[in-house]
């Protein structure tokens, strides 16, 4: 582990702020109303929570959540841990515990530190992961199959407004269950629904990192001071479903310019105009034809991490594709090659793999080492393709499926917009279509005004709770982060705790730490964006300098020299994506976007884990 090679710490620092000493942002009294009783601290926990330390996931939530998006990380919570601790019996791990502070999610990992107990965790664990990993693909087409049903009935659930008179042949076949009765049935097949996909979306997952993580760990005891950027390494160049939608776009842009449609796709305009350009010149039915058979399903691609409604798929909002598609253009007609470099990623992880089992002295170790790095090879294409499954093609259309029901509510009168469904929690839904079908039934005066008072009231909260900076970590300061996912996703280390407490120091080095995430060493102007909706604005040759990148942001690796991210260990998509295009990466900096603006140039040091800033 990355913790195992920390030097010798001095004895307790300074303790992060105690969960119950945070305060209450001006303008957000009163913020609890909007999130259940269970998910915040409380008094009757105190003794217990007040001695854990926790860690805000900007990584996933880095905003504060509206009511009915907490459905996500409710479900992590429960089934994440179901999986950890009641399915597989993790050895060392006992669950994450999530709570929710001024409308941001915080976590602490639970690990088991008693040997014994580990042993005997090990025992159930290692019975049951066997079983998987020894029939992992056929286990994994079975996923497939689950996860592609799951769609398809998603996609079956559709909410009607209430009938004024329920059709008369329903009463002649004597067919009692009114359109009431139905869009309560819907409701509750969609939140059966979306919570089954949480369920396959948590199986396998924690089986792929485990494999991994044991690789990794044979690694470093084989090979002491080995770079976790290069055991990464030794896994890259599988391809992957999450890069599928990038390819789709190359493909299409190609096809542009051997049909002479290039002109109408670097116009500009919105994808709309684009379109109708296209349709209207010779030869564009053949290309509208190719991207009518890409947009199923590889546009059913969320523009941020899927978990959050806020965030459109491809198939809803196309600026970004066409966007993409654009670029891709201007690169083929230039000469320039758009291609992934999948090829030469695969050529280096096979030269370092051979390298390295080169380096093992005993038969028992080569055999050791050949098995691992061959099973980690085999379970890693599901910690990504899992993605596109569930956060992709599920999720976003969840969003829509619950945006049609606020649709519903709008049409009554219940609702001013549709998106308002977003400020109730699901359970809330309940209640307020309750309401709606009271009142609907007796035709007299319902309590519509009620929803919208505290919806109207609910959105003044949110907008103060967004002007909030929440801190990184509540709780007291661990000697030693362990726990290997909050290592390798999250980027989670004792040096990153240190420069966590010494973000108010007022240190205005030119040198930012991170996680050395993907080799090389390179300068450029920096880019800082902080959401989706700007890429277009990045330029060739620039540093991509945000917050953290989301699957759908992997086109934008074929323009920039680099990435630097606040958030994010060896594991996250940034560090990811960028070994698969073989761009240096620094990850992990905790405040890199606060620190560097866009035109700074910058040296990003992907072997050591260093940005330096060159110029102001």
């Amino acid at each position: 582990m990355l913790t195992d090679r920390e030097p010798e710490r001095a004895a307790a620092s300074t303790d992060f702020p105690s969960p119950f000493a945070v305060g209450t942002p001006a303008g957000a009294e009163g913020w609890e109303r909007l999130y259940p009783y269970y998910m915040q601290f409380s008094e009757d926990r105190r003794d217990s929570e007040e001695q854990k330390f926790w860690f805000h996931d900007s990584m996933h939530y880095p905003s504060p959540q509206y009511p009915f998006d907490t459905i996500m990380w409710e479900h992590t919570w429960v089934i994440l841990n179901q999986n950890t601790t009641r399915f597989f019996r993790v050895p060392s791990a006992l669950g994450i515990d999530h709570r929710i502070v001024n409308g941001y999610v915080y976590l602490s990992p639970n690990v088991v530190s008693d040997p014994d107990e580990v042993q005997r965790r090990f025992e159930h664990f290692s019975k049951r992961a066997g079983h998987y990993f020894s029939n992992w693909d056929e286990i994994y087409g079975g996923w497939v199959e689950q996860a592609t049903d799951c769609r398809e009935r998603l996609i079956g659930i559709t909410f009607e407004p209430l009938a004024d008179l329920e059709p008369e042949e329903a009463v002649f076949a004597a067919k009692p269950l009114t359109s009431g009765y139905r869009l309560y049935e819907s409701y509750s097949r969609l939140l059966e629904n979306v919570q089954e996909m949480a369920y396959l979306h948590f199986d396998m997952l924690g089986l792929g990192y485990g494999a991994y993580l044991t690789f990794r760990d044979f690694c470093h005891t084989a090979f002491p001071g080995i770079r976790d950027q290069t055991v990464a390494k030794m896994v890259a160049g599988i391809d992957i479903l999450m890069f599928r939608p990038d390819d789709e776009l190359r493909k299409l842009a190609r096809l542009a310019v051997e049909l002479g449609l290039g002109e109408q796709l670097m116009a500009g305009g919105t994808p709309a105009q684009t379109i109708d350009a296209i349709r209207g010149a010779a030869r564009g039915d053949q290309w509208i034809a190719a991207l009518e058979e890409a947009k199923e399903p590889w546009f059913w691609f969320s523009t941020g991490a899927g978990l959050e409604h806020t965030y459109p798929a491809w198939m809803d909002d196309m600026s970004i594709p066409f966007s993409v598609m654009k670029s891709y253009v201007e690169k083929v007609l230039a000469g320039e090659t758009i291609e992934r470099p999948l090829a030469e990623v695969q050529a280096e992880a096979e030269r370092l793999t051979a390298e390295y089992r080169e380096l093992l002295t005993s038969d028992e170790d080569r055999t050791a080492f050949g098995e691992l790095v061959g099973l980690a090879r085999t379970v890693y294409p599901f910690v990504e393709n899992h993605n596109f499954y569930c956060e992709h093609q599920h999720y976003t259309i969840f969003w829509n499926k619950v945006r049609e029901l606020g649709g519903v509510f709008a049409v009554h009168g219940y609702f001013d917009a549709a998106d308002d469904v977003f400020m109730l929690h699901r359970y809330e839904i309940f209640q307020a279509l309750w309401d709606l079908e009271t009142g609907w039934a007796c035709e007299t005066p319902d309590r519509r005004d009620y929803w919208k008072r505290e919806i109207a009231e609910r959105r003044r909260i949110m907008d103060a709770l967004g002007q909030w900076s929440p801190p990184p970590a509540l709780g007291p300061k661990p000697e030693a982060v362990t726990e290997p996912f909050t290592v390798m996703l999250w980027g989670i280390t004792s040096d990153v705790l240190d420069r966590w407490q010494q973000a108010g120091s007022g240190d205005d080095s030119a040198e930012l730490q991170g996680v050395a995430a993907s080799p090389g060493v390179v300068e450029g102007p920096a880019r800082v964006i902080f959401s989706p909706t700007q890429l277009e604005s990045v330029q060739a040759g620039e540093i991509l300098v945000c917050p953290i990148t989301a699957p759908s942001w992997a086109p934008v690796f074929t323009k920039i020299k680099a990435a630097v991210s606040d958030i994010g260990g060896i594991m996250a998509h940034a560090a990811i994506v960028s070994r698969e295009y073989g761009l240096p990466a620094v990850v992990g900096t905790g405040f890199g976007t606060k620190r560097i603006q866009t035109g700074q140039m910058l040296r990003v040091d992907g072997d050591n884990g260093v940005v330096t800033i060159l110029s102001e």
